[in-house]
């Protein structure tokens, strides 16, 4: 059975730095996720906040009082909050710390790592919980460099890439991969980032807190791995922050990683500046596939939106605008599903379609 978790996610759920938490709520195979905390949300459904779906999953106005509404203490306290600034405040402390004495085990994503902590490492002997940071890295001896397995890849290899970070890059990829099962297909997901791991992928790694010399061979194993376990018939790669973003190196180490046979753009037309970096403009579609399809030596094969501050008619005119002006099959998948995505990539690889019709 699924331990049971809530999530921390004050004043973030719904937004960009609450995407470990959104992403939590929408999908969970390693956790039971009974509840969200946060105070400016408190009484929603979870589910209907952000998809317009009802789900199982309360928002609570804190601990306390997710703990007197809830049959029982969950197993798990996760830190559901992916800020710029990836450290602690002091009161987001306390608010871990009381969470341990009520006996919740601690699962942490962010790249501050709270075994190396004294205090917390102190209190979880104390109150006999454990701590997961889990983007903390393997150790050097543990760690894979590039190899060159990748070439021998004969299954097809997509990346889910964006224009942005927290674009819904992981949700569209997971979003393919189920519907690519329910089209017959063998289908794995790779992430690179700590949600999805924490959502339970069986492959991947957290890229960004690899040092450059590793990040590439860590996806390469992943990748392999997967496909010598699996036999899958595709593979999808979920992409982190943008190739042009001067922020995010991870970006070159995953298409370098992966080698994409194609890859899938996630873009949020309505953004005018980079998430977090105010002062830095978003790039337009147009120029972020022309680098990704020079940079990749790979074709772009469709276009998936971010919804972000539009309306559902500004929406589909932007899809209509987008696959007339790219002649590219354009969706968004949380609106209006996957079917245009996987009907391209049957078509770009043909061997899809026996095994899709075979079944």
């Amino acid at each position: 059975m699924k331990g049971t978790a809530i999530v921390y996610s004050e004043n973030e759920f719904g937004k960009l730095d609450g995407k470990v938490a959104n992403g939590l709520a929408r999908q969970s195979d390693s956790y039971e996720i009974v509840g969200i905390i946060d105070s400016t949300k408190a009484g929603l459904n979870a589910g209907e906040y952000l998809d317009g779906v009802r789900n199982n999953i309360p928002v609570f106005h804190n601990i306390n009082d997710a703990i007197t509404s809830l049959a029982k203490v969950p197993d798990y306290f996760i830190y559901g909050i992916a800020p710029l600034a990836s450290f602690l405040s002091t009161d987001q402390r306390e608010v871990i710390f009381h969470a341990m004495e009520m006996g919740m085990n601690i699962v942490n994503g962010l790249p501050q790592f709270l075994t190396l902590d004294e205090e917390f490492v102190q209190k979880s002997l104390k109150f006999n919980v454990t701590i997961n940071d889990v983007r903390k890295p393997p150790l050097r001896k543990d760690l894979h460099s590039f190899k060159g397995r990748i070439n021998g890849i004969k299954t097809p290899v997509i990346v889910v890439m964006g224009t942005d970070c927290a674009v819904g890059k992981r949700t569209t990829a997971l979003k393919l991969v189920t519907a690519l099962k329910e089209a017959g297909l063998n289908a794995v997901f790779i992430t690179t980032g700590q949600t999805g791991l924490l959502q339970g992928s069986k492959y991947g790694i957290a890229i960004d807190v690899l040092t450059s010399g590793f990040a590439t061979g860590e996806l390469e194993k992943a990748i392999v791995t997967a496909d010598e376990r699996e036999n899958p018939d595709i593979i999808i790669v979920e992409g982190q922050g943008a190739l042009s973003h001067p922020a995010f190196t991870s970006s070159s180490a995953i298409i370098r990683g992966a080698m994409p046979d194609a890859i899938v753009i996630q873009h949020p037309p309505k953004r005018i500046n980079h998430c977090d970096y105010p002062d830095i403009p978003m790039p337009t579609l147009k120029s972020e596939i022309e680098l990704i399809e020079a940079f990749a030596k790979s074709k772009v094969i469709a276009i998936t939106l971010n919804h972000e501050d539009m309306t559902d008619e500004e929406g589909d005119a932007v899809i209509l605008d987008y696959e007339k002006e790219y002649e590219l099959p354009t969706t968004d998948v949380l609106k209006h599903g996957c079917e245009k995505l996987v009907d391209k990539i049957c078509t770009v690889f043909p061997a899809l379609i026996r095994i899709d019709l075979a079944i």
